[in-house]
Order: C-alpha cells, then structure tokens, then sequence
C-alpha cells in the first residue's frame, strides 16, 4: 500500500471513522498542531538527560493518544483521565521546589535545551487554542485538554530548570578557575 493516496490533492483528508474533511478544518489544524509539539518534543529529548528522555517519551505516547481521540473521538479507548494530569502536576511542583525561580521576565535562550523546550511550550499554548476551538465546534475530550493545558507549564518548568543548571555549571566552572588560578599564585 502507497503512503500516498491523492485524496489531499484535492484539499481533503480522512478521519479516523473515514469522513472526509477538508485539510482547513478545525480538528485537522488540531491534529497539525499537536504533531508539531510531538515533533519539538522529540528535538528536546536529544539533549535531554535519561529522567527527562523517559518521561518526554511518556508524554509523546499520551500526545498520541489524544490526537487518535481526536481523530477518533466516539472511541472510548482513547479517552484520557485524569491520572495523566495528576502526574504532571505533581512533577510540575518537584522541579519548581528544585530550584529558586527567577521572579523576572524570562529571556528565552538560556541555553540550547531550554531553547526547544520553549519552543515546545509555545506550541503547546497553540495546542490549546485549537482544543478550545474543536471543543465549540466538535466537543472534545476535556481531560485531553487539560493535560495540553498543564503540559506547556510543565515544558516551561523544565526549560526554566534546565537554564538553572546551566547557569550553576558555568558559575561552578568560574569558582573553580578561580581557585586554580590561586593554587597557581602560592
């Protein structure tokens, strides 16, 4: 079978029940957004440390989930709970007790990991503005939208904490180029 099947070049594409829609409907440009965030998800984790790998992993599968609800939405086996949700939170709380936050405005960019995860949360933040509009439109799964809603905080909390650590790392090799260049004078 050809990955190919023409029907878009008419500006259309299929659900997962078979309707066809146009590639300009809502949950199309849902499905679109939500791919892109798996797909900035998926450029984090290559700087990403093993915890965080594993658990950007964890909320790839979940966006897949949720975009097959989407696609499929009278499905029961897609429906999220609120476990996922739950988890987030609680992670969400960990690494903000962690670390102290800076109480400024954020300069994104601190280094290359928290960069795409900002990215990352950005897209998540569109993420939702599409929900919401499937939502009005459609309906939508609402524990779905909230896990998109705690996830760009979540993605927000680990680029912060990973600028943190790049900042005491270079702070930490000052302190210790400074002792050396000490040594060095006795």
């Amino acid at each position: 079978m050809n990955i190919y099947t023409k029907h878009g070049d008419r500006g259309t594409t299929s659900l997962a029940n078979g309707m066809s829609v146009s590639k300009s409907d809502d949950r199309i440009e849902l499905l679109g957004t939500i791919d892109e965030l798996n797909s900035h998800i998926g450029l984090a984790k290559v700087l990403a440390d093993a915890s965080l790998k594993e658990r950007l992993s964890h909320i790839q599968r979940n966006l897949m989930q949720i975009m097959a609800g989407v696609a499929d939405p009278r499905n029961l086996d897609y429906r999220f709970t609120q476990d996922e949700t739950s988890a987030l939170e609680k992670e969400i709380d960990q690494i903000e007790s962690s670390f102290p936050r800076a109480k400024e405005f954020v300069l994104y960019g601190g280094c290359e990991l928290s960069a795409r995860l900002d990215v990352a949360r950005a897209v998540a933040r569109r993420s939702e503005r599409r929900f919401r509009k499937v939502e009005q439109n459609y309906g939508a799964d609402t524990k779905a939208m909230q896990y998109v809603n705690r996830l760009s905080d979540y993605l927000y909390m680990c680029a912060r904490y990973a600028d943190y650590r790049v900042q005491n790392e270079k702070t930490d090799q000052i302190q210790d180029q400074v002792v050396r260049n000490i040594m060095k004078g006795l």
